[in-house]
C-alpha cells in the first residue's frame, strides 16, 4: 500500500551535510524554514511559538565559523514541543492562566541540541496538561493533519509531527506518556520514537504550576525525536541521552520478530491492519521470521488496568482522581512492584525475540472531536467503541518502560499508517535502526 509522503525536503542530517559542503549556510537553512513555516502553517497551526529573529541571529554567527566534530547538527533548523522550556519564551501546556508562564532557563534537552548545532526556531503545539490524542487548546488553537485538515495531527506531540510531515522543519522534540509522540508519527507518515524510560533527561520539561522549579519526574512520561527518517532519529537521540548505549549492528534477515496484531482491550481497524499486514507479508517474503503469537506475553489486560492505573496517578501526581479518591503510598509501591514484574515477563519475550511489532494505535487519523477523552467514542471496523480503550496499544510499551519506534508502513485511503518496533530496555538505537530497515525494505 502506497506511503502518502507530503514533502521531499532534505532531512536533518542532509541539511546538515549540505552545510557542512558549502551548498547552504546555517542562515540560509533558517530563512528557507521560517518561508515554509509561514507557508504552511496558516493552515495547519502547528509551530505555535514562534522565535525566528534570534534562530536568525543565531543563524548568522554560524555562518562565520565552521562546525565542529561534536556538531552533527550544526546549522540545522528544527522545532520542539511546546512543553520544553525555551529561555524568554512562554510554556502553558495549552492553558490560558499561564500564558505569561516565561522560561528562565532551557531544558536540558534542547541545550543538548544547541550544544550540538541545532538552531530552534519555535514551539510546536500540544493539547491541554499534554492529555489528549489531538492537539487543541484555548492558548494557540487546533493543529489540523497536513494530509486533511479536517483531520486531528495526533497528541500531544501533535504540532510537531504536524511541522514535520508537511516539510516544514526536517525534526522535532516531542514527548510520550500515551502514546504522545507515537500516535502523531502514525497519523502523518513520519518516524517518531518512544525512549526508554530514564534515557533522556526530561529536566525542564515542566508543567507551569511548578513555577520556575525543578520537580521530580515521575514515573512512565518520557521525551525523544520526531523525523523524517530513521537516520535523523539515530542523530538526535544520540546527542540528547543521557548515557551510552549499545548497538547490536544486527542484519534484518537475522532478526526475529514477533507481530502483536490483536489486544483484548482494543480490536484494530481494517484501515490499520491492512498496511501492517501487507509490510508483515513483504517482510516474510524477504526471508525475514515473524511469529504472530506467542505464550511468553504477558496477561494484556492486566497490564493494561495497571497502566492505566500508573498513568492516571503519573498525570494527577497524586491528586484525587475524578473519583476523589487518592491512591494510598503502600498500593502506589505495590503498584510499582508489578510494574518491575511486568518488565521482566517482557525481557522473557525479548530473550526469544529481537523486536515486537504492533499498531501505534487502533485507527488512522481521524475528525476533530471536542468530546472530552473520557466521554469520547470511536467506530473500529463499524462498530462503536470507547475512545479511551485505544490506550491499550500505548501502554504495551509505556508500562514496561520499553523503546519504540514508528515507522511508516503504507496507507488507506491516502492517510498513512505506522508500525511500531519494540525492543528491550535500552534497546534503543537498535529500534530504530530496524525501522529504518523495515522502512527501506517497504520503500525503496
Amino acid at each position: 500500500m502506497a506511503y502518502p509522503r507530503l514533502t521531499k525536503k532534505p532531512g536533518a542530517l542532509e541539511t546538515a551535510a549540505m552545510i557542512r559542503r558549502g551548498d547552504l549556510s546555517p542562515h540560509e537553512a533558517v530563512e528557507a524554514a521560517i518561508a515554509r513555516i509561514e507557508h504552511h502553517d496558516a493552515h495547519i497551526n502547528a509551530v505555535v511559538v514562534t522565535d525566528f529573529e534570534r534562530a536568525l541571529e543565531t543563524a548568522k554567527t554560524m555562518d562565520a565559523r565552521k562546525a565542529n566534530d561534536d556538531q552533527p547538527l550544526f546549522g540545522v533548523p528544527m522545532t520542539v514541543k511546546e512543553s520544553f522550556n525555551i529561555t524568554g519564551l512562554p510554556t502553558t501546556f495549552g492553558h490560558l492562566q499561564f500564558a505569561d508562564h516565561i522560561a528562565r532557563e532551557d531544558a536540558v534537552v534542547v541545550k543538548r541540541l544547541k550544544a550540538a548545532g541545532a538552531i530552534i526556531l519555535g514551539k510546536t503545539n500540544v493539547p491541554p496538561d499534554l492529555a489528549d490524542l489531538q492537539s487543541d487548546n484555548p492558548v494557540y488553537g487546533r493543529t489540523n493533519n497536513p494530509h486533511d485538515h479536517n483531520l486531528v495531527a495526533g497528541g500531544s506531540s501533535g504540532g510537531g509531527a504536524a511541522a514535520v510531515a508537511s516539510g516544514m522543519v526536517p525534526c522535532e522534540y516531542g514527548s510520550d506518556i500515551g502514546s504522545s509522540i507515537r500516535n502523531p508519527a502514525h497519523f502523518n507518515g513520519i518516524y517518531g520514537h518512544k525512549t526508554s524510560f530514564g534515557l533522556v533527561s526530561r529536566r525542564g520539561h515542566t508543567h507551569p504550576m511548578a513555577g520556575h522549579h525543578d520537580v521530580h519526574d515521575g514515573p512512565l512520561s518520557v521525551v525523544g525525536p520526531m523525523a523524517r527518517s530513521a537516520e535523523d532519529l539515530d542523530i538526535l537521540l544520540d546527542v540528547t541521552t543521557s548515557f551510552p548505549l549499545i548497538r547490536s549492528h544486527k542484519p534484518l534477515a537475522d532478526c526475529r520478530f514477533l507481530a502483536v496484531l490483536d489486544h483484548p482491550i482494543s480490536e484494530i481497524d481494517a484501515a490499520v491492519r491492512g498496511p501492517i499486514e501487507a509490510a508483515l507479508d513483504e517482510m516474510e517474503r524477504a526471508g525475514i521470521t515473524v511469529d504472530r503469537s506467542s505464550k511468553l506475553l504477558p496477561n494484556l489486560t492486566e497490564q493494561h488496568a495497571n497502566y492505566l492505573r500508573l498513568l492516571n496517578t503519573a498525570m494527577a501526581r497524586g491528586r484525587p482522581g475524578p473519583d476523589g479518591q487518592v491512591m494510598a503510598l503502600a498500593d502506589y509501591y505495590q503498584l510499582l512492584d508489578v510494574q518491575a514484574r511486568n518488565e521482566y515477563a517482557w525481557g522473557d519475550v525479548f530473550a526469544e525475540y529481537d523486536f515486537v511489532l504492533a499498531p501505534p494505535l487502533a485507527v488512522l487519523a481521524y475528525p476533530h472531536d471536542q468530546t472530552p477523552i473520557r466521554d469520547r467514542r470511536i467506530t473500529i471496523n463499524g462498530k462503536d467503541s470507547a475512545f479511551a480503550d485505544m490506550l491499550a496499544w500505548a501502554g504495551l510499551a509505556t508500562f514496561p518502560n520499553l523503546p519504540s519506534t514508528v515507522v511508516p508502513v503504507g496507507g488507506t485511503d491516502n492517510l498513512p499508517c505506522g508500525m511500531q518496533v519494540m525492543g528491550p530496555r535500552w534497546g534503543d538505537f537498535d529500534c530504530i535502526a530496524a525501522a529504518g530497515a523495515i522502512g527501506r525494505l517497504l520503500h525503496d
